[in-house]
């Protein structure tokens, strides 16, 4: 196995002059693909093992949310066209003699994430799922007739991941969850499921865009509309006053203008842009670890919907995120870590072709101890490959 540890520059991203981060929540048309393509994986995998015995090839990580049309009103709105939700790529139907019906597994996971992520929303009706699942090559498929321990990776590919959060990166991820807890809710039935938070600090100042529908079935008027996003918007800065040590502000709702009725204020029927106004596909979400870090180094593969135990897109998502944590909670000299995982397709997925650390170690630190102690942790990082995959297939693992 190739393990190399480098040193990097400073200083590290804490110290650094800007720092742009985004969360986007799970209304959001892109986080609704993620999940729903997620939750059919675990259900396809749950299926496999009960018929089978064992997760047999699948990925489904191909998904597009294409938006729908609806008409709004203050206190009330109809939809006009359904969504359209396309979920696609692989997955194995036939094994052994025996049939699996993958399209009524497919849609019935579909519609219960939707129906618990989404209260607005009747998943029967207001979205159409179309199930485009095919058999997969035999050379792929056949990776799961091996007799191993730990299967080859169907991939090559290659993911990152990185230790510590940032404060920026904790208030963004941290503000994005808040405003879609039930305990929020409670407070604010009012507002929708399609949070999003952008967060940009420049030294010691941060400034935050935070996006958040207003159900328009509790909104009877434009004045109420404006009356209880002043009142949600001093309620994000009282949050933020108390968390988060810059000095921040807020802006909700950016595109508004009083005046203009419907169209000067961000209503929804569903509690989701992609109701009328925003696809959402597979990937373009955030990251395993709850973020869209532009700052940092990412990843081009999605997590959501791989095969968790021999996509390394997926698998190697979960690991270097894993792995660089526990090189800064194990050394305490290293201030910040990256790791990068790369897959050789055929390899066995806990022997990747290279396992890089990037350590920025703190003043004094003994470097070439510290890479010795790195490639433990790593090794000890790899070896817990088995363990993982099953946690990944059971659905244990995933962020939002």
């Amino acid at each position: 196995m190739n393990i190399v540890v480098e040193s990097m520059w400073g200083p590290p991203m804490e110290g650094r002059e800007v720092e742009i981060v985004e969360h986007k929540g799970t209304g959001h048309p892109d986080s609704i693909c993620d999940g729903v393509m997620e939750a059919v994986s675990v259900a396809l995998n749950r299926a496999y093992v009960e018929r089978f015995g064992n997760v047999l090839h699948n990925n489904i990580d191909k998904g597009l949310l294409i938006a729908g049309q609806v008409e709004k009103w203050f206190g009330g709105g109809r939809v006009v066209r359904p969504m359209e939700l396309v979920i696609g790529d692989r997955a194995t139907r036939r094994f052994g003699g025996q049939e699996l019906p993958v399209e009524e597994i497919a849609l019935e996971a579909a519609r219960d994430w939707l129906g618990r992520h989404l209260p607005q929303l009747r998943p029967a009706k207001d979205v159409d799922i179309r199930i485009a699942l095919a058999p997969a090559s035999e050379q792929l498929s056949g990776i799961y007739t091996r007799k191993a321990r730990i299967l080859p990776a169907n991939d090559t590919s290659a993911a990152i991941g990185y230790w510590p959060l940032t404060a920026t990166e904790r208030a963004v991820l941290d503000l994005g969850h808040w405003i879609g807890c039930s305990e929020f809710k409670k407070e604010f039935p009012e507002a929708g499921d399609d949070v999003k938070v952008m967060g940009v600090r420049h030294l010691r100042s941060l400034e935050l865009t935070v996006a958040v529908p207003l159900l328009c079935s509790r909104i009877c008027s434009e004045r109420e509309y404006f009356t209880r996003k002043a009142a949600l918007r001093e309620k994000i800065l009282g949050w933020c006053q108390k968390r988060i040590p810059f000095d921040t502000a807020v802006y909700l709702n950016a595109l508004d203008e009083s005046g203009q009725g419907l169209r000067g204020v961000y209503l929804s029927l569903l509690g989701t842009s992609a109701e009328d106004a925003d696809s959402g596909q597979v990937g373009r979400g955030n990251r395993v670890n709850g973020l869209i870090p532009v700052n940092r180094p990412i990843g081009t593969e999605a997590f959501a919907g791989k095969n968790p135990f021999s996509h390394v897109g997926k698998i190697y998502n979960v690991l270097a995120f894993r792995a660089a944590r526990a090189i800064c909670e194990t050394l305490e000299e290293v201030q910040e870590a990256e790791v990068s995982l790369v897959s050789r397709i055929g390899r066995p997925i806990d022997k990747p072709c290279l396992a890089s650390a990037r350590l920025l170690p703190g003043p004094g630190a003994d470097f070439p101890d510290l890479r010795r102690r790195t490639e433990a942790v790593l090794q000890e990082e790899l070896a817990s490959v088995p363990n993982l995959c099953r946690s990944i297939a059971q659905g244990e693992l995933f962020v939002m």
